[in-house]
């Protein structure tokens, strides 16, 4: 389904050498093999540190046309500025990030649990001030935040909301934007992620949203989907699984 975008939260990690990258895979070697399988895929350290230019050109250097790379803003926006005096971090990451240039997808902005209603006049305003040439997609972790009020703000900007594992079931088909954002991220708690193999059997919960996902179809033009190494334990098996799901219920 070339209008369905789904991957992981990251792609370096050793412990898929053998179960899912080839067996004696370098480091440098990890993202080309990964995007022979898929297709998309969550950049997760931006949200650390912006990457180098150097970094980005490899990145797209090493990827087919047609891939396309969604990235989190970094935390200092987020979380430690929750949007106030950002502006110069903003600006450097959008254009260290538009290196990417046709490669690039959507720009998460994840929030953590203490950005709550409070904060919505902040992000009206921070929204309407971002640059219209790209796509952005909010997460919000209060779930207090869950509203119409939200929901209006976020289809001003076009902008659309995060669907998440853990959000209720009525906003798994909340619409805000020409296009939908998910990611399934897991308990921690349970889920190590690092043992290379499915620690929870999540077959009935991806089939599930891969009916969830048709409806979304219905109303959006593309969606973006991306497992965090916490959903079942292993992402790839996960993306692989939602991908044949849809083929038996499309």
């Amino acid at each position: 389904m070339d209008r369905v975008h789904v991957g992981t939260m990251g792609w370096s990690y050793s412990f898929w050498v053998g179960n899912f990258y080839s067996q004696g895979a370098r480091s440098d070697e990890y993202l080309r093999e990964y995007s022979k399988h898929f297709d998309t895929v969550e950049i997760d350290n931006t949200f650390y540190r912006i990457p180098s230019q150097t970094s980005l050109e490899k990145w797209n250097r090493q990827t087919p046309v047609g891939f396309l790379f969604s990235a989190k803003f970094p935390q200092i926006v987020t979380h430690r500025k929750m949007l106030k005096d950002c502006e110069s971090e903003v600006e450097l990451f959008l254009e260290r990030i538009s290196t990417l240039q046709n490669k690039l997808g959507p720009l998460l902005l994840q929030f953590p649990p203490t950005f709550g209603p409070e904060k919505i006049s902040l992000l009206t305003d921070f929204l309407s001030r971002l640059p219209k040439k790209y796509k952005y997609a909010v997460e919000v972790r209060n779930k207090k935040m869950l509203n119409e009020k939200l929901y209006s703000v976020l289809r001003e900007s076009s902008v659309a909301l995060t669907l998440t594992s853990i959000l209720p079931v009525p906003e798994k088909e909340q619409v805000t934007a020409d296009f939908a954002y998910i990611r399934w991220e897991g308990d921690r708690r349970t889920v190590n992620g690092t043992f290379g193999k499915v620690e929870v059997d999540r077959t009935n919960d991806i089939y599930g949203w891969a009916n969830s996902i048709v409806e979304l179809l219905k109303k959006t033009t593309h969606v973006f989907g991306y497992f965090s190494k916490y959903y079942s334990g292993h992402p790839p098996t996960d993306v692989k699984m939602l991908l044949e799901s849809l083929k038996k219920v499309n």
